[in-house]
């Protein structure tokens, strides 16, 4: 994974958030992470909306999205990203404690790129957040404006 790349966290949870950055900092990802606590706060930085943060072109992004927050929930948001003719390329991994197969594949419908689930017992959390993190290290990204990234 490049070292240009950021990472993009949506999740509302502090404990999870938490938990995410520093399993994805022990299997070795040292990118920065942006960390948003709902959707509304993600897509105004995506969309360069309001007065916080916005996407810098030609800088890769992964986000990690969670479908339950408030304001906008993950759906909604994966749904406006996946819409718009420059930021369908994001990639969208939904990192969720929902399991229902229905919102899985409407999810897969909808475009992101993985779901997976996070599990309830903290040592399965923190394994599969390491997974994660070393599946990051091998993937290849595309930034914004259309390279790839190694």
């Amino acid at each position: 994974m490049g070292s240009d790349l950021i990472v993009l966290l949506a999740e509302d949870d502090m404990g999870h958030a938490s938990l995410i950055q520093k399993n994805l900092k022990r299997s070795g990802i040292s990118n920065e992470v942006v960390h948003f606590l709902d959707g509304e706060e993600v897509l105004n930085f995506l969309f360069r909306k309001g007065d916080g943060p916005h996407r810098e072109s030609g800088i890769p992004y992964l986000l990690l999205l969670d479908i339950r927050m408030p304001k906008i929930n993950g759906i909604e948001v994966l749904t406006q990203i996946k819409e718009d003719a420059e930021l369908k390329k994001l990639p969208v991994i939904m990192l969720t404690t929902t399991n229902d197969p229905r919102e899985i594949e409407k999810c897969h419908a909808l475009g992101c790129s993985n779901y997976i689930s996070k599990p309830v017992e903290y040592e399965k959390f923190t394994e599969t957040i390491q997974q994660l993190g070393l599946f990051l290290k091998i993937v290849q990204i595309p930034k914004l404006n259309g390279e790839l990234i190694d």
